[in-house]
């Protein structure tokens, strides 16, 4: 009973630490009007501010940094990260052009890169198969709680602030008012650091018989294993791409859609995206997270990718006519259920490779799903709704209906890949469970 109760103190602790990362990553999409205002730039230039300036050594780090959680302590990985990633975020309040924000923005990547395979690799060593589904999905809710927190804060600071468009900061001298929110949420991140050191490093398990005890494979060997099961990482990383556009796209352009087509304030759009990631967001992901174990302690080993399916569906028939809806009141009904199939598979497809996979290369797959990730849905879901307003509408006022095309494209190629996915991903986690008896 202790080591369970640790077990999920871990998890919260890892959580906690997710959010964080969250509200220094979403904090762009309140302050487009200001940005566009101050420097200049087009609703496509902030997609890829949002999208592809963080994305871009997130994803292409990420891999050696997997390979450093397989290898090296995964605490102290995390904790260097937080420090690295709250500087840069502090960094973006000195920005005095696209390229300088955008320079910022890629550090803040470079930091949060070491997170996620790391936190994976941590939670995987303290929980079993049949409960990881749920422990992964618990941190995941991190996406939900960081991103809220940083909507409601960030709106409330620019609201504060309406009617006081310059401020006087020690040291730092006059600056508009909605930098100052990058340093709110930056420099009190530091404190997190702390936090990854009350985290035990625990045994590493599953590992192969062959290596136990040396936590280490060679290249050879780790690609060896990644290509034996190549079919099952692809088809989930696939539909998580897929799953990811819809979820970016809806972060970082709902407030926009929220001002722009319904006349809210950003306070507003903060609150009001806020309430139903907080409450429909975290209610799919546990949803998803119990379902996913429910099917694996009946033995059906798709149980993740069953849930991915479903997720499909119900962002399909819900989201997209949600942001068509020519009344707000009928945009929030719509979005609330729409918001809870589209999180049910986020922590579960990545529990799903998991458990497919020996200890040794967990970080190092991981990696590998997020660079896939983070290169199709980082990139593409802020930046097609902002292309689409400026190059197919012309008009900025037209972002519901980009969000509409974006997120209902994405649902169908979701859900076709998850579906086609099933039959290699039962002979590969049958193959892992033969091996290790």
């Amino acid at each position: 009973m202790k080591k369970s109760r640790y077990a999920w103190y871990v998890v919260f602790a890892l959580t906690a630490i997710y959010m964080l990362s969250y509200v220094d990553r979403t904090i762009l999409s309140l302050l487009v009007a200001p940005m566009k205002r101050d420097f200049g730039i087009s609703d496509t230039q902030v997609g890829l501010l949002q999208g592809l300036a963080f994305g871009l050594f997130y994803t292409f780090l990420g891999v050696p940094i997997g390979r450093m959680a397989d290898t090296r302590n995964r605490r102290n990985l995390i904790a260097a990260g937080v420090v690295l990633w709250s500087l840069f975020t502090s960094l973006c309040s000195v920005a005095r052009s696209f390229l300088t924000l955008f320079l910022a923005r890629m550090g803040v990547g470079v930091g949060e890169a070491s997170l996620s395979p790391a936190a994976y690799s941590l939670i995987s060593d303290y929980f079993p198969g049949e409960r990881l589904g749920l422990a992964i999905s618990v941190y995941y809710m991190g996406v939900f709680f960081g991103t809220s927190l940083s909507l409601l804060l960030t709106g409330t600071v620019i609201d504060a602030l309406a009617h006081t468009p310059v401020v006087a900061v020690p040291i730092l001298g006059a600056m508009a008012a909605w930098r100052i929110t990058f340093l709110i949420v930056g420099l009190p991140g530091l404190l997190f650091a702390l936090l990854a050191y009350t985290i035990h490093e625990p045994l590493r398990r599953d590992l192969l018989k062959a290596s136990a005890g040396a936590a280490r494979l060679s290249m050879r060997e780790t690609t060896g294993e990644i290509g034996k099961r190549w079919q099952s990482l692809l088809g989930i990383s696939i539909g998580a791409i897929f799953q990811a556009v819809p979820a970016y796209a809806l972060i970082s352009w709902t407030p926009a859609y929220f001002q722009r087509s319904h006349g809210w304030t950003a306070g507003q759009a903060g609150r009001g995206l806020a309430v139903l990631l907080l409450v429909f967001g975290c209610a799919g992901m546990y949803a998803g997270g119990r379902l996913s174990d429910h099917w694996q302690k009946r033995g059906v080993s798709e149980g993740p990718l069953r849930v991915g399916v479903l997720c499909g569906i119900g962002t399909l028939l819900l989201l997209p006519v949600a942001f068509l809806a020519p009344r707000i009141e009928w945009a929030f009904v719509l979005m609330a259920p729409g918001i809870f199939f589209l999180s049910l598979p986020m922590g579960t497809s990545a529990a799903a490779l998991q458990r497919i996979f020996p200890n040794e290369v967990r970080g190092q797959v991981s990696a590998l799903f997020l660079f896939l990730l983070n290169l199709g849905g980082l990139s593409l879901g802020p930046l097609m709704p902002g292309l689409l307003n400026d190059r197919l509408f012309h008009d900025g006022k037209r972002v519901g209906a980009s969000l509409a095309i974006t997120i209902g494209s994405a649902a169908v190629l979701m859900l076709v890949a998850f579906r086609a996915s099933y039959r290699a991903y039962r002979a590969d986690f049958g193959a892992l469970a033969s091996r290790q008896q």
